[in-house]
């Protein structure tokens, strides 16, 4: 568990740092923090992760490192990227994002140069680092940067010693470090790490966070987007505890009640109220809103007319102009070529064409009945349409031949035109037929009564009143007169009224009401004549009885974008009493503890037992840690034994700060693996390498 900070600025005083001063890194798999030997607090700490968006000018992809800072959002495209850590569990594994963070560290201090570092470096690493992780480590920071030496030491550790000199642990006991990814148990003795009887989980803050946001994504399915990974951590840390007996806490949040509420948390997602509901209309309003929509009608009315009378006068004219022009056609011999091309006609059957359209169009207009023009039916026989087609071929000559294909071939074509115009005027038929019985089913529907002589009626929404099927009438006429000719419809004093009868509901209600006392009537006489028929009670009460109910959906309130956090408050963290909750199968903090002591000789029991227990780590904040450690501790440990537990002064900065004193003492150059002997003896030597904590003077 870590605090969310900005992205560090650059620092600016490097010039002043003495060259052979060493650099201290706390590499951790959350956080990553830089600094000088011998200070108080890191000078660089951001988020050990690596996000590589586009240039949205440029599309260019480019690092960014550390802490999301909504301000890039306008210059890079984060919505493809995703964020990558060097860490697989708590161990480096990716060492070419880890370049990419360490070029952002060294930036951020200050240190400007061609890439290469004239300071030592001390950097943490995880307990029972692989040889092979550590061997990559130092040549990345060999080659990639020139230092001259490098030492690594567990942060758990220096956590500890940092809080020895400060009086809060003493030189034996247990070091509990839980981190973002892992959680140790490191017996410490004389102030130095026993590692053959160190103990790991994989269980971290990391785990928490993750179980936490997949609770809170599986209650509210529709908030999924405000729940993010930051607010969510930031929840964590607000909110969740320790419970000092599990189940006891369980049964307070299932039993609810007075208690169970003051435990519970509220998080307030952003709400807009809807607007007032507008009060009911007076009569006045609607008589006014009445004389607007009657005057807006009585407007669009009289642009109709006014548009059709325009149309009328313009058809008109072109019906004069064509009808002039074919008798120019007629008069003149000669010039009919010069008369075409002038009028921009090609042919006098276009003219004629183009004439009977305009008149259909203009008695359409006037409301005068148009007569469709009887479709032109060929009566000639097939022998005088194809003369050659029974006369022998020896009889033909090669031309008539040809002519006698040709007629074969045209009579096979006009008989397939027929055959298929009589399956399109059937299937025509058939879909007018479906379509008349589908009408019959959906809008009259009758009574039916089944077998076990129960009557199944339907309910008002499945009937139609009569208002309401000669509306429907109305609509499906006026629909299919618009889809026949041109769309004129509104351009008559008729069309309007049509509207206004559509527009009217009559007396559906009256109606309705009279149908539901006729079916109220039948069931009581189906009741005298067969006792076990069961009457409807929802229309016996006048009540609507509809296939489908549809409920009208319920406005929303501040409750609906409200997240409780209620037993995910001990839930969560209880993963690092019992990591099983989420699959992993290993023990607990608490069993840990005594699973450590247990692979301890017998001989150091007591001076281990009776130091401290120390709590550090990110993942150590939560409250009631200590106390519920206490507890599972007594339950293994003898009657009367004594347990110490206590927090770390600073879970978050104690591993830095004990790094930066050891750095700062002069024991330290014993420790280092300089660059002559990584080209010397190579990275397999770092095997050997191992940090005795307690010679340098910084914690004695």
């Amino acid at each position: 568990m870590a605090e969310t900070s900005t992205r560090p600025r650059r620092q600016r005083d490097y010039h002043r740092i003495p060259q052979q001063l060493p650099l201290v890194i706390d590499n951790g798999a959350f956080r990553c923090r830089m600094g000088w030997a011998g200070e108080d607090t890191p000078r660089v700490e951001f988020r050990n992760v690596v996000n590589k968006p586009r240039h949205r000018a440029t599309g260019e992809t480019v690092n960014v490192v550390g802490d999301f800072d909504p301000s890039l959002v306008k210059t890079f495209d984060f919505t493809r990227a995703a964020v990558r850590t060097p860490f697989d569990g708590n161990v480096v594994y990716q060492y070419e994002t880890m370049e990419s963070i360490l070029d952002y560290g060294f930036e951020r201090m200050g240190i400007e140069g061609d890439g290469q570092i004239d300071h030592p470096v001390l950097m943490t690493e995880c307990p029972c680092n692989p040889s092979y992780c550590r061997g990559k480590m130092a040549e990345l920071l060999f080659e990639a940067y020139d230092i001259p030496a490098v030492a690594f030491g567990i942060d758990g550790v220096f956590s500890y010693l940092n809080n020895k000199n400060q009086g809060v642990s003493e030189p034996d006991g247990f070091v509990v470090c839980s981190g973002h990814m892992a959680t140790h148990v490191i017996p410490m003795l004389n102030g130095e790490p026993v590692m053959e009887a160190a103990v790991r989980t994989p269980v971290g803050g990391y785990h928490v966070t993750d179980y936490l946001k997949r609770l809170l994504s599986l209650e509210y399915p529709y908030h999924v987007n405000s729940i993010s990974w930051e607010k969510v951590e930031e929840l964590k840390q607000d909110h969740c505890y320790i419970a000092g007996n599990y189940h006891s806490e369980l049964e307070i949040f299932q039993n609810g009640g007075s208690e169970a509420e003051e435990k519970t948390r509220w998080w307030q997602l952003p709400w807009v109220p809807p607007p007032p509901e507008k009060e009911a209309a007076t009569e006045e309003e609607i008589a006014r809103k009445a004389a607007i929509r009657e005057k807006q009608g009585q407007r669009l009315r009289e642009m109709a007319a006014a548009k059709r009378s325009s149309k009328i006068a313009d058809l008109e004219i072109e019906v004069a102009g064509l009808e002039q022009l074919l008798q120019n056609l007629d008069v003149a011999d000669e010039d009919t070529d010069a008369l075409l091309a002038e009028s921009g006609y090609l042919s006098r059957d276009e003219i004629q064409s183009a004439l009977t359209k305009a008149s259909v169009s203009l008695k359409k207009l006037k409301g005068e009945a148009v007569q469709p023009e009887p479709e032109k039916v060929d009566d000639t026989p097939d022998k005088e349409k194809y003369p050659l087609l029974d006369v022998p071929n020896s009889l033909l000559t090669a031309e008539q031949l040809k002519e006698k294909k040709r007629q074969r071939f045209l009579k096979m074509t006009s008989e397939g035109r027929a055959r298929a115009k009589l399956k399109r005027q059937e299937e025509g038929l058939e879909r007018e037929r479906e379509k008349q019985i589908d009408e019959e089913r959906r809008f009259f529907p009758l009574l039916s009564l089944f077998s076990t002589g129960t009557l199944v009626l339907g309910g008002r929404g499945e009937r139609l009143s009569a208002s309401q099927k000669e509306r429907m009438r109305l609509l499906t006429t006026a629909a299919f007169d618009r889809g026949k000719e041109e769309d004129n419809f509104g351009q008559r004093d008729e069309d309007w009224q049509l509207y206004k009868r559509m527009s009217r509901d009559g007396d559906d209600d009256e109606d309705a009401e009279e149908d539901d006392a006729e079916l109220v009537r039948l069931e009581a006489r189906l009741q005298e004549i067969d006792s076990t028929f069961q009457p409807s009670v929802a229309l016996a009460q006048g009540a609507q009885k509809t296939s489908v109910e549809v409920q009208a959906p319920k406005p929303l309130t501040a409750e609906d974008f409200r997240i409780s956090l209620g037993v995910e408050r001990i839930r969560c963290p209880e993963i690092v009493m019992q990591p099983g909750m989420v699959g992993v199968d290993q023990v607990g903090i608490g069993e840990m503890v005594e699973a450590s002591l247990r692979r301890l000789p017998e001989n150091l029991h007591k001076l281990v037992v009776k130091g401290t227990i120390l709590l550090t780590g990110g993942n150590t904040l939560f409250s009631g840690l200590d106390e519920r450690l206490i507890t599972e501790l007594r339950a293994c440990r003898p009657f009367g034994s004594t347990i110490r537990v206590v927090k770390a002064a600073n879970p978050l900065l104690d591993a830095w700060q004990g790094a930066s004193r050891f750095a700062d003492s002069s024991g330290f150059r014993k420790f280092t693996f300089t660059k002559e002997d990584y080209e010397e003896r190579g990275q397999d030597w770092l095997r050997k390498h191992k940090l005795i904590y307690s010679y340098a003077d910084a914690f004695s």
